[in-house]
């Protein structure tokens, strides 16, 4: 269900006068191209207002990654204006072009060249305007601080604010737009102060928890206690013994999506609750099948036509080289926890629907609950304030649905905000997984084969980029591991995207693997590394963050406790080093340091550029040394930090980012590549301390020091 697109006419009287600029993109081609399409109906992507002042729109959302500033300096670079004349404006479903969502790395990577080309076509019609206005030929005119000038006349010229008074015309964005080369930054590549700094320093950022309208009801929705209870009965008749509370049941089920939905409301969240306290459930619970433990049979043992990666060379009793490693890598599943919990504020009457929700996706949450609503897209109005943490996990956004539904319920706007219970028992879980690698060394000390089968985790971060001769990777169940589970049905748990989803464990397992084979060679992990990388690129990083960590080459395990890890993500490649202090009789791992060099293309803004490095490596921590859900069937027995422990402020490593210049690149991701990294190259880093290869994360100090023993 689609959105009645505006015409041309409609648009510009909603933007008002100035130069309006939108896209209608054909199917896409070429290397700069998305691998997807906009829609080919026109939308706007940025309006230059009479007063000089430009408004950037985009279905992009900022979760704390610093896309509300690096987009406004795209946009700026391109028209030739200061960053503080720019206003932008995300997120929302009726000023902004269609999106499909904020995750993946693809926000300066995919989004970032369709805003360059469209603010490039914006400054192309000021040029054609004042062309028409000074009588001088459009070749002759040049661009600067919103005005523009006669070549080597600077005083004849007109500024963007008289050029676009007079103007009301809409430029429509081709592929033909001249960007700006790296060379003529201005703007790009600058380290401006965040446009949320101030908001977020002082408090007075709003997030959707933060919201509040007149009349509006809290909900509590009645959950089961574990995921495929069947309700037998509810009572819910003490629930009116709280003055004022209200009782929705929409039919029975989990209290999810578009199925059955139960909730206590009330006007005040603390009588929401004490109602709440009074509703009387009892649910028939399956018994456990699968759980924390036994899942890694589980997973390997789903029956499943493997997908082929990458098959080179042969595999036979002859092609097994000289010595062979055979390894099983494990992980188990890793919660999205964020800070902010679910939350969506939704306002439903008079056959339209208005929704606040912490969202990653807005365009398809506003589908979703056109669908549940019965209503037209059009209708309904998604508006994503800031939201307090994602890393995939507000893609889904069943606590919008549920808002809007209770709300055309009750006839008054209602406010659906997880629990902290709530959010772990109600995630898509970053899956569990077990990679399986055979791998042999010939008598060079050369790897002469490998076969990776990846069961669980999908085929991000997969594919082997070393020079083997004979190489075969197998992804079991298919591509994703969502269609892992809900075609095979491996997952007992929902899985989703997180954070660089897939690729965290298959670096883990192959970079592990390395390390293992180049011990077992005598040669110094890095020298390894470098022996079978052709890609100059990957090799330009792995030697900047060697220098930066001042690497001197021993083979491991040298009792320093280095650890390298490479991998290439999100178009981006990165290579990390660990130094990590074990203690033996406790198992107790500390990560000292941690030097990340990538090189992600042209860097729009640095500093943001390191900050995601940074966070990437600091969330890396924790899959890699503490967080993994515990289960029993569908019943998740980690639902708070007292039990499910995310890296503290204690924790931290000194964390030095290291940006390896590549202007002959466009942009590439940034969100996500250094944390596919953090596994392996603790992990490596453990085994230079203490001679002992942790094949399972998260590395508690029970398992290392189980490998220690053995």
């Amino acid at each position: 269900m689609t959105a009645a697109p505006l015409n041309r006419r409609e648009l510009l009287r909603m933007l008002g006068g100035g130069i309006v600029v939108m896209v209608a993109w054909p199917e896409p081609t070429g290397a700069q191209t998305p691998a997807f399409s906009y829609p080919e109906d026109v939308n706007a992507y940025l309006v230059v207002k009479t007063d000089g002042r430009v408004t950037v729109l985009s279905g992009k959302i900022e979760m704390g990654q610093g896309v509300l500033t690096s987009l406004a300096q795209m946009a700026a670079e391109e028209l030739g204006v200061a960053l503080d004349a720019v206003d932008m404006v995300l997120g929302d479903t009726a000023r902004c072009p269609w999106d499909m969502g904020t995750f993946g790395s693809l926000t300066t990577r995919m989004f970032g060249p369709a805003l360059r080309a469209a603010a490039a076509r914006a400054r192309m019609a000021l040029i054609e305007l004042a062309s028409r206005r000074l009588g001088v030929d459009a070749a002759r005119l040049d661009v600067k601080d919103a005005r523009v000038f006669v070549r080597g006349q600077p005083e004849r010229g007109a500024t963007y604010a008289q050029l676009a008074g007079g103007a009301r015309i809409a430029a429509v964005v081709g592929r033909k737009e001249i960007l700006r080369a790296a060379s003529q930054f201005g703007v790009m590549g600058t380290s401006p102060q965040r446009l949320d700094a101030r908001e977020k320093l002082t408090g007075a950022a709003k997030y959707t928890g933060d919201l509040r309208l007149p009349g509006m009801l809290h909900a509590r929705i009645v959950r089961p206690p574990a995921h495929g209870a069947r309700l037998v009965r509810v009572d819910a008749g003490a629930v009116f013994a709280t003055p004022g509370a209200r009782w929705v049941n929409e039919g029975e089920g989990e209290g999810e999506g578009e199925g059955g939905l139960m909730a206590v409301l009330h006007e005040w969240s603390h009588e929401a609750d004490a109602a709440f306290a009074r509703v009387q459930a009892q649910w028939d619970v399956p018994p456990a099948r699968v759980d924390s433990e036994s899942i890694f049979e589980h997973l390997a043992a789903t029956k499943s036509a493997p997908r082929v990666l990458v098959d080179q060379g042969k595999f036979g009793p002859g092609d097994a080289g000289t010595r062979r490693f055979d390894a099983e890598y494990r992980k188990g599943y890793v919660a999205h926890a964020p800070l902010e919990t679910h939350a969506a504020l939704a306002d439903v009457r008079d056959g339209r629907a208005t929704v606040w929700a912490s969202t990653q996706t807005p365009f398809p949450t506003r589908d979703r609950i056109a669908r549940a609503l019965g209503l037209e897209a059009s209708a309904v109005r998604v508006i994503v304030p800031y939201v307090g943490g994602g890393f995939g996990g507000k893609s889904a956004d069943a606590q919008a649905v549920e808002a809007a539904r209770l709300s055309r319920a009750c006839g008054r706007p209602v406010r659906v905000e997880r629990t902290r219970g709530e959010e772990f028992f109600l995630d898509t879980f970053d899956p569990a997984a077990v990679v399986r690698i055979a791998s042999s060394l010939d008598t060079q000390g050369r790897i002469a084969s490998w076969r990776s089968r990846v069961f669980g985790c999908g085929d991000r971060g997969a594919a082997v980029f070393y020079d083997i001769p004979n190489l075969r990777v197998e992804v079991m169940s298919g591509a994703s591991y969502a269609s892992e589970q809900l075609a095979e049905g491996a997952h007992p748990l929902a899985v989703g995207p997180w954070r660089a989803p897939g690729a965290n464990m298959n670096v883990y397992a192959i970079e592990s693997h390395m390390d293992t084979m180049a011990a077992a060679a005598g040669v110094d992990p890095v020298e390894f590394r470098l022996r079978h990388l052709r890609d100059e690129r990957m090799r330009r990083v792995l030697r900047a963050a060697a220098d930066a960590f001042g690497w001197k080459p021993s083979p491991a395990p040298s009792g320093r406790g280095f650890g390298v890890a490479c991998s290439v993500d999100a178009g981006t490649c990165v290579a990390t080093i660990a130094h990590v202090a074990v203690d033996a009789k406790s198992g107790a791992v500390r990560a000292l340091r941690l030097v990340c060099a990538q090189d992600m293309g042209i860097v729009v803004n640095p500093e943001g550029a390191k900050m995601q490095i940074e966070g990437g490596l600091a969330m890396g921590l924790g899959y890699t040394l503490s967080e993994e859900v515990r289960f029993q069937g569908g019943d998740v027995l980690d639902r708070n930090f007292d039990t499910y422990r995310i890296p503290r402020f204690s924790d931290m490593p000194r964390i030095e980012a290291i940006l390896v210049r590549n202007d002959d690149l466009a942009p590439q991701g940034g969100g996500e590549p250094s944390i596919t990294t953090a596994g392996a190259s603790l992990a490596n880093a453990v085994f230079d301390a203490a001679g002992a290869r942790v094949l399972r994360l998260p590395m508690t100090p029970e398992r290392v020091r189980r490998a220690v023993s053995a």
